[in-house]
């Protein structure tokens, strides 16, 4: 009698927690951050634009010696910044500029930092999960930056030695993609941004710089012995690079996609091309030389943001 007592007694000790742990188990999960408002709303709001840039990606997005951040990307982001004050009636808009490394380029878009990301970022279907492109405005191709003396060709010749890449990066992700396979024995060692990465290849601390190949060029093109280095190999990637935004607003995209393809038809666009990948640019007024490729001149006839999921690492 007594163990059927005690018994009695601890099922209803359970039972007076039996609400509070069904009430844990069935609580609903915190609730989501408030949307954000539209971002031709928040910029009318703000008064302002916010694009976001890099500091070394010559010559897309990088600063000059005034500090003033410049590059082909931001010229057609400006050509934006224009359409907007134009669809907003907002002539006095202003410009904000947001320096981003590698890794902070799709936080900036995701959290509401940045409207608009104007570097050289590759558009790929992962990305295309948390945020939207625009139109395409250029094709690189993944190679590799090397030590002029150093016998190295391509990827392989590596060996076990240091490769670097920036962080965040496609190439980081093919990098780390190509050695779970066995197809590479390299150690990677990632860097904040192209100019550190540079810095590491320079100092002996890399055998090799993977990166997109129009970047390792102008690297090359500004180092104070530009023939001490030289670009190799195969590409490693395709890569389709495009100004980011964010991925619910189809009524900004629409607004950006249709600014820049009207750049591309018109001719505008490769103008601005030829200003600063045929002709002498800031802050050394060197010339990288890098005409068109044909699939760039066939992007210009026909302007698109489609990408193949196969292209870019």
């Amino acid at each position: 009698m007594k163990l059927e007592y005690r018994n009695v007694r601890l099922w209803a000790w359970m039972a007076c927690f039996a609400p509070a742990v069904a009430l844990a188990q069935t609580a609903p999960p915190p609730p989501a951050p408030a949307p954000q408002p539209p971002t031709l709303e928040k910029i009318r709001t703000r008064g302002s634009i916010v694009l976001a840039h890099r500091d070394a990606s010559v010559p897309f997005s990088y600063v000059d010696q005034d500090k003033r951040p410049i590059g082909y990307s931001l010229d057609l982001c400006l050509r934006v910044v224009d359409a907007v004050r134009r669809a907003l009636k907002a002539p006095a808009l202003r410009v904000e500029y947001l320096p981003v490394a590698a890794a902070q380029r799709l936080p900036s878009i995701v959290e509401g930092r940045a409207d608009l990301e104007c570097g050289n970022t590759t558009n790929t279907a992962a990305r295309r999960n948390q945020v939207a492109f625009t139109v395409t405005h250029y094709f690189a191709g993944g190679r590799l930056l090397v030590k002029s003396d150093s016998g190295i060709q391509r990827l392989a010749d590596l060996g076990s030695r240091v490769v670097t890449t920036t962080s965040g990066s496609t190439h980081a992700a093919f990098i780390k993609q190509q050695v779970e396979r066995g197809l590479l024995q390299v150690r990677l060692l990632e860097a904040k941004d192209s100019a550190e990465a540079f810095a590491l290849l320079a100092e002996g601390k890399a055998a090799g710089f993977l990166m997109d190949d129009i970047v390792l060029y102008g690297l090359r093109a500004t180092a104070a012995d530009p023939k001490a280095f030289a670009v190799v190999g195969e590409f490693t990637t395709v890569e389709p690079l495009a100004i980011m935004l964010r991925r619910d607003d189809p009524e900004f995209k629409r607004l950006v996609d249709v600014t820049l393809s009207q750049l591309m038809i018109d001719g505008e666009a490769m103008a601005l091309y030829r200003r600063w990948f045929e002709q002498p640019i800031p802050p050394k007024g060197i010339t990288l030389g890098v005409p068109p490729s044909p699939l760039l001149r066939e992007q210009f006839r026909f302007p698109s943001d489609k990408v193949g999921d196969a292209l870019g690492g």
